[in-house]
């Protein structure tokens, strides 16, 4: 997400930056090209404009005059004006209401709506410690009940069945019932989606919303549709009070309008984004980490927060006694490390959130991208246990052999020992206090050497 604002701004900063003095023309040259950034990114025209004239005006305040390094102030207004747009900080569900508390979701049919309810219901059970139950509402497709029955047994909440015979309004009461017997703390409700605003969805949902009085009425909205997702979440919160947005199928939003366009034509925060396909691809939306992300400065309190939660601490205390003890590291425990990777989404999620990242090269980011990592551990599991303990022994047949099971060449066999080489050089360097500082750095976060070790010149 926000890959072309980040390339567009990082740039136009770049250049300001280094200068000495900030001059009202400099400031302007910089602003126009902000401004095309922006509309560039799909931003709504009224949001670029306040943006483009709150930073212009601070520009020319004094207190950057008076800097002794006016070109990252300049940077630091742009930043606080980032996240003045996209609210600030993180709002959290309210959920303090007397179980069960109930989670009204609306939006479009497409937007993700079912898979975001089955998300957040992972999000609130393992992040939260809640009970929770989920629902299903649209009558007008018996594929969207199964779905989301299918969905929460994979998240381990309880789903309360409901037919297309049935009433949305009885549905839920009826769920409603249920929750408060089984002691539920919060209730999901996903809704029937249209493929446009029209006036009868908007009367269903304004009545369904009037009988179960939701604590939160999420709208949740395809991201990819840029401003327009704005403009479809306005249409919403006009017919119904709605509390807060969730921005899904961000991962394939290279531009970011809709992030930076909802806060300011709504009024209301986006409290998730949706980052990929599985059911735990669901975070938090905060506002300041997003703009140090859209400025190139990455986002570590987020890759903090992933490794504490993904990363099998077992596991790495495991190698790190292992290499201590001087009994090397093979491609077994490498394949380890891969797998803890993709459990954080892949190398390109871990990327975007490294400062400094934003303005890797296509060629860089194409080396270090997940298709690497696939291929590795294809030729991993082609491999005999005896051949990850000790990769010496595979040579000419044995690389044939490897390559055709793994469906890769035997050059791609040779580049993955070349570099896992390189890998246990570093390893043995590394043993000691060494490892045990490095363990604790990167808690098995990514193969050691890091993209850097991973991927020499070809």
């Amino acid at each position: 997400m926000f890959d072309n604002l980040t390339e567009r701004l990082g740039q136009t900063l770049k250049n300001i930056s280094g200068k000495g003095r900030l001059t009202e023309d400099n400031i302007k040259d910089t602003m126009r090209e902000v401004r095309m950034a922006l509309l560039e990114a799909d931003v709504a025209l009224p949001v670029v404009r306040e943006f483009v004239a709150k930073v212009k005006e601070q520009a020319l305040g004094e207190e950057v005059g008076k800097s002794l390094n006016p070109g990252q102030v300049f940077i630091k207004i742009v930043q606080k004006q980032l996240e003045s747009v996209m609210g600030e900080a993180n709002e959290a569900l309210n959920l303090a209401a007397t179980p069960p508390a109930v989670v009204l979701m609306a939006g479009l049919q497409g937007a993700g709506k079912t898979t975001t309810v089955a998300k957040l219901a992972k999000f609130l059970i393992e992040r939260e410690k809640k009970k929770v139950l989920t629902v299903s509402a649209d009558v007008y497709r018996p594929a969207a009940i199964k779905q989301l029955e299918t969905l929460s047994a994979e998240v381990n909440a309880e789903f309360f069945p409901s037919t297309v015979e049935q009433k949305p309004r009885d549905i839920v009461n009826a769920a409603m019932e249920h929750a408060k017997k089984s002691f539920i703390d919060v209730v999901l409700v996903d809704t029937a989606g249209r493929l446009a605003v029209d006036a009868d969805m908007m009367q269903e949902i304004k009545d369904l919303h009037a009988a179960i009085n939701p604590v939160e009425t999420l709208f949740v909205v395809d991201s990819m549709t840029g401003q327009d997702a704005a403009n479809t979440a306005k249409a919403f919160d006009e017919a119904l009070p709605l509390t807060g947005v969730v921005l899904t199928k961000t991962d394939g939003d290279a531009r970011g309008g809709a992030a930076l366009s909802v806060r300011q034509i709504t009024g209301k925060p986006i409290k998730f984004l949706g980052i990929g396909e599985k059911n735990d691809a669901l975070e938090p939306f905060h506002p300041e980490r997003v703009a140090s992300r859209i400025l190139g400065m990455g986002d570590v309190l987020s890759l903090i927060e992933e490794v504490e939660r993904k990363v099998d601490k077992d596991k790495a205390a495991k190698l790190a006694k292992k290499v201590q003890k001087g009994k090397g590291f093979d491609l077994q425990d490498f394949k380890e490390q891969l797998e803890q990777m993709r459990n954080m989404g892949g190398m390109m999620s871990l990327m975007d959130k490294l400062p400094g990242m934003g303005g890797m090269t296509d060629k860089i980011k194409e080396q270090a991208g997940d298709k690497q990592f696939t291929q590795m551990e294809a030729i991993i599991n082609s491999m005999t246990p005896g051949e990850r303990q000790r990769p010496d022994i595979i040579k000419g047949s044995r690389k044939k052999r490897i390559a055709a099971g793994s469906g890769t060449q035997i050059q791609d066999v040779n580049r993955l020992l070349k570099q896992f080489t390189q890998m246990q050089k570093m390893m043995k360097k590394m043993s000691g206090g060494g490892m045990k500082k490095m363990m604790r750095n990167m808690q098995g976060m990514m193969p050691p050497g890091g993209p850097g070790g991973m991927f020499p010149p070809r």
